[in-house]
């Protein structure tokens, strides 16, 4: 089983869920800054890694978590993953792509938008960590959401 966290940058929301999926991260605090920032893809996924899956880790219930960057292209990108994932598996049973859009704060635009794509690290890392801590209980319930539906899954 794969889960795919997803969303335009990769690099932010999706790195926070796929994090407090695998436990990396607490449900039942807001992290420190230290601890966002300690993350290997948070804030420092570059061009070249745009499109591809990183692998995260795995959870509980033994499926692999990763994030990808899809861009403003998120079709492209996840019918590629979905065709690949049913050519390898004779199904698409087992595969979960999220996108975290939904959880992403202004805050996490403008901070996320200048440091990667404008490298002005110092001035957009401190604005889009700030964000993320703002927009991480919305994180967590997206993430509690997707873990209940792979639960309820594999009782099936």
């Amino acid at each position: 089983m794969i889960l795919v966290y997803h969303d335009v940058g990769g690099t932010h929301s999706t790195c926070l869920a796929a994090n407090i999926h695998i436990n990396q991260l607490p449900v039942d605090r807001i992290p420190t800054k230290r601890e966002i920032l300690s993350l290997k893809t948070f804030d420092k996924l570059e061009k070249k890694d745009y499109g591809h899956l990183i692998y995260i880790g795995q959870d509980e219930y033994g499926v692999d978590v990763f994030t990808v960057s899809r861009q403003q292209q998120p079709q492209l990108v996840l019918n590629g993953i979905r065709d690949m994932y049913e050519i390898c598996n004779k199904t698409l049973d087992g595969l979960y792509i999220v996108g975290t859009i939904q959880t992403v704060n202004n805050w996490m635009r403008i901070g996320g938008f200048s440091s990667r794509r404008l490298h002005l690290v110092n001035f957009g890392r401190p604005l889009v960590t700030y964000g993320s801590l703002k927009a991480y209980p919305n994180i967590v319930k997206l993430v509690k959401n997707t873990k209940e539906k792979i639960a309820f899954d594999l009782r099936q």
